[in-house]
């Protein structure tokens, strides 16, 4: 579990079919440290929990290479990702951390993009096209996670797009500060709509089953 508070922005510097045969093997280069990414540690890469295979120096930094499934590749931004391409990297909390930001699974719901940028000052307002069907588990002032980032959701707007307001600092941090309009985003939203979601959609209407505690009763 994570928070959606970026660490390090880290560079791939080999994205290759897995040995497995099935999925890709992606290699970043980072300044994390190496006592946290031993093998069979997670690591959320763009907001996608990714469990790392290998490890070895790189200079004054580290390299630990990683499995990306099929699923985890049709459902994220990974599958384009290449060689030099910097990518947001978070450790998992630690129990009795601080929890800054959201609780995010880097379990990715899909792929929306960019739609626009506009500076506000010294921060900027992004709008994003949720992917379909994903805008009925958001809302205003709500959570959501863009690239492995919790940002806030400033606005609503239209039928699947919202806008997020980003920080100097935000930027600074993250790989955002060189996105571009029609750039491609992975989204997580946020579990707690997920759940509410899941249990009014498995809800008969009350005159069709009583309350939910009969309806509950009835299906046990």
């Amino acid at each position: 579990m994570f928070t959606g508070l970026v660490e390090d922005r880290g560079t791939i510097v080999l994205h290759t079919p897995a040995p497995s045969g099935s999925g890709s093997r992606i290699v970043v280069r980072t300044r994390l440290p190496e006592s946290d990414l031993s093998v069979g540690a997670s690591v959320a890469v763009d907001g996608a929990c990714l469990t790392v295979v290998s490890r070895e120096p790189d200079g004054d930094a580290m390299r630990f290479s990683a499995d990306a499934s099929e699923e985890t590749l049709a459902r994220t931004t990974l599958r384009e990702r290449k060689v030099g391409d910097e990518v947001n990297l978070e450790r998992p909390l630690a129990l009795g951390e601080r929890l800054g930001g959201h609780l995010v699974l880097g379990h990715v719901d899909g792929v929306g993009h960019i739609v626009s940028i506009t500076p506000v000052g010294e921060m900027v307002r992004i709008r994003v096209a949720l992917p379909q069907g994903l805008s009925r588990l958001v809302v205003e002032k709500g959570s959501v996670a863009l690239d492995g980032i919790s940002l806030t959701v400033n606005a609503l707007l239209g039928d699947d797009d919202i806008a997020v307001l980003l920080i100097p600092e935000t930027l600074r941090k993250t790989s955002w500060s060189r996105k571009q309009p029609g750039n491609p985003v992975n989204v997580e939203a946020d579990i707690l709509g997920k759940h509410v979601a899941r249990l009014l959609g498995t809800q008969a209407a009350p005159s069709e089953a009583g309350s939910p505690f009969e309806q509950h009763r009835t299906h046990s």
